[in-house]
Order: C-alpha cells, then sequence, then structure tokens
C-alpha cells in the first residue's frame, strides 16, 4: 500500500514538472544538483557570486542577491518550492512569497530563528534541549561592565559567522580586549571529548530518518572541520542519545525540512547542543558514497514531500575537507591529485572554484575502509600528498 501510494504521489509530481528554487549557489547546490538530475524537477539557484560553483548550471543560474528583498521575491514568484543551502537569507520575503502560496522549506518562521544565534539559543533553553549556559550582548561595551567574569568563554556573533567564522575563545582578561564590538552570545568554555554531529531529514507527512553519529575532528588554527569519522567512535549509548537529542531539536521546530545538529560530547560524557544548521551540511558530504541515501537525496526528498530514502551507514568511511593552503591566493592547482585518485575506495569531490585562498574550502574526500586504522591510513596519505595552491 505505501508503495502505491508513492508511486502515485512521485506521478503527479512527474506531470506537474516542479520548479524549486534554492537560495544560495555554493558547492552544497552543486552537490544537491548533481543529485537532483536523476530527478524530473526542474531546480534553480540564485547567488550573487557569477563564478559560484552553481554557475555551471547556466540554464538554471541566477546572479541575485538572496539578502535582498525584491530580488528574492523576484526570484521565488515563479517556483513551487523554495528552499536554502545557506541560511543567512531575506526571511521578510520568504514569509511574503509563504503568504501568497509558495512553499517554503524550512519554514520562514525556523529560519528567523536558525540565522540568529542568540534566538536559537533562548529556543533550545524555552524547549528543555540541553546546551551550554549563555548570555546575550549587545556590544564590546555592555561585556566589558560584567564583573567577576568567568574565563575562559566563548565570544559567538549572533548573525553571519559560518565555517569556523564568528566565534572566538576569549581565554583571560588580557584578551578582553580583543572582543568583537558586535551583537553576540557569550557561552561558557567547556572541556570536549568529542564533537559530534547528526543529520535529521523531515518532510510534510512528518515521516522523519536521523543519521548515524558522526565523530569531527577540528582545524585549530582554520577553526574549521579538518576531517571526519563515520561512524562516531561512541558507545551505542552515546550514539542512541546523541540521536534522540538532535531528533526532539528538530521536532521542536515544526517544520520539514533537513538539518545538521552539532553537539558537543563533554568530559562528563555529557551532550550538549553547539548549534543547528537549516541544510544539508560540510558533516554529511561522506553520505554521498558511505551512506544507503545521502543528505542531498533525502534533502530533495523533502522539498518534493517523497517518501525519504533509508539511512543505513554501508561501510566505515571519513571525510577530508580540502581547503586552500596557507600563503596561496590565486588560481587553483591541486598538487598531488593523481596520488590520491590511485587509492581505492576514494573518491575526490571538486567543487569547481577557480580562486584559491587561505582556508578556504575547495572540495573534500571521501574514503571507506573496514576499519579505523584503514581509514586513518588515508586520511594521512592524502594530507600528506594532496595540497592546494596557486599557480
Amino acid at each position: 500500500m505505501t508503495f502505491c501510494n508513492a508511486s502515485i504521489i512521485f506521478a503527479f509530481q512527474i506531470e506537474k514538472q516542479m520548479k524549486i528554487g534554492i537560495l544560495g549557489g555554493g558547492q552544497l547546490g552543486r552537490m544537491l544538483m548533481q543529485n537532483a538530475l536523476n530527478y524530473p524537477f526542474e531546480i534553480y539557484f540564485l547567488e550573487s557570486d557569477p563564478s559560484a560553483p552553481c554557475s555551471v548550471f547556466k540554464d538554471f543560474f541566477t546572479q541575485g542577491d538572496f539578502k535582498n528583498y525584491q530580488t528574492v521575491l523576484d526570484f521565488g514568484k515563479d517556483k513551487d518550492i523554495v528552499g536554502i543551502e545557506i541560511e543567512n537569507v531575506n526571511i521578510q520575503a520568504l514569509k511574503e512569497l509563504q503568504k501568497k502560496g509558495t512553499k517554503i522549506i524550512p519554514s520562514p518562521d525556523c529560519l528567523e530563528i536558525i540565522k540568529d544565534k542568540g534566538l536559537q539559543k533562548q529556543f533550545y533553553q524555552k524547549n528543555n534541549l540541553p546546551t551550554l549556559p549563555f548570555f546575550l550582548v549587545e556590544n564590546k561595551l555592555e561585556l566589558l561592565k560584567i564583573r567577576d567574569l568567568s574565563f575562559p568563554l566563548v565570544q559567538k556573533l549572533r548573525i553571519g559567522g559560518y565555517d569556523g567564522k564568528g566565534v572566538q575563545i576569549i581565554h583571560n582578561q588580557s584578551e578582553i580586549e580583543n572582543i568583537w564590538d558586535e551583537s553576540s552570545v557569550i557561552e561558557e568554555a567547556v572541556e570536549i571529548k568529542k564533537e559530534l554531529s547528526v543529520i535529521v531529514s523531515k518532510n510534510e507527512k512528518g515521516e522523519t530518518r536521523v543519521f548515524d553519529v558522526v565523530e569531527m575532528v577540528f582545524d585549530p588554527k582554520l577553526n574549521l572541520v579538518d576531517y571526519l569519522f563515520s561512524p562516531a567512535e561512541i558507545s551505542p549509548e552515546i550514539a542512541y542519545k546523541s540521536q534522540e537529542i538532535s531528533l526532539k531539536a528538530i521536532e521542536s521546530f515544526q517544520t520539514a525540512g533537513i538539518f545538521c545538529v552539532e553537539l558537543f560530547l563533554t568530559k562528563n560524557d555529557e551532550i550538549l547542543i553547539n548549534e543547528i544548521a537549516p541544510r544539508v551540511h560540510n558533516s554529511g558530504h561522506q553520505t554521498i558514497e558511505a551512506g544507503s541515501s545521502s543528505q542531498y537525496d533525502q534533502m530533495l526528498r523533502v522539498l518534493a514531500n517523497l517518501p525519504l530514502g533509508e539511512v543505513r551507514t554501508r561501510e566505515f568511511s571519513a571525510m577530508i575537507n580540502l581547503v586552500g593552503e596557507l600563503g596561496n591566493e590565486g588560481i587553483a592547482h591541486y598538487d598531488g591529485i593523481e596520488k590520491i585518485v590511485s587509492l581505492p575506495e576514494t573518491y575526490v569531490h571538486l567543487y569547481g572554484k577557480k580562486i584559491t585562498k587561505p582556508g578556504r574550502k575547495m572540495g573534500h574526500v571521501t574514503v571507506l575502509g573496514e576499519n579505523k586504522t584503514e581509514i586513518e591510513e588515508k586520511i594521512h596519505f592524502i594530507k600528506s600528498n594532496l595540497k592546494i595552491i596557486a599557480k
């Protein structure tokens, strides 16, 4: 019966030739489109950078500012559905499109909360979701007026931070002058055993899928993911609790969508929500090869309200981010790539960015293996032999 119903829904959508608009045209949109080519939907992208990764899809690419009210309104007016691959978009335009009958996934109300880290933290508090203690400040002066600050503390800009930007640790009183003079979340620093991530998808029917927990290893200089392991090396109890917390968080938003829940596992085995991204995520790239259904396939199924795919992890995997080498800016050259493609069960994804910059995400490599030792050897080989430099 379920199979027949899904077939009827899908046949209707084929006939309708659904038009889906995506705000943003970076590498996440590019990987979504690579998956979407297998479906009978039209996918369009709005992006300000004319050379962005999705610009290769010329007939489906609109150059424009997704932060601009009128631009977003004009882009979305002929679309059946509008989704995102970046959260810092014009929320008011999405609310207006929704009033006019365009389906927005995830909902504008959800995006309004998530794009502001202060509102995020208050949302976790209101919904009894575990997170670090925090307080909000509007500017540097307001923080400096607070007596008896506990160090170290973490400052997170409420708006606009991503890929390690907009977050800093203030270790002691002597560093207090380094505080940014912007509206921020201030958190206590905590000893972290591991940083974890869980991808959750939910369609309009309320059907959900929760991916296996992954373990992220961060580059201490760039403050972004260096590589990750999937599934995470944690106990079944920690894995279950991480997935349970993540699902509860997403259900609290009461909207369809695909989300990444980033978690801290503390030294005391406490699981705390760090932040949530309302979209596909860097920590889910390995699902393309290692999962029975990738995060990008799940995103398309969510947008089209199709039955969600199975999310079983087929094999132990790792994802290594490829970023521009320090001291290099210019036309990108992938030095050593021929060594990498010779490795078994190794999959290179380059994002089509012509210019490399220090720390800029230029691609990723997924590796599969039978055990963690095999995976770690491949990670070491890739990091030692593949460098993204300027010509």
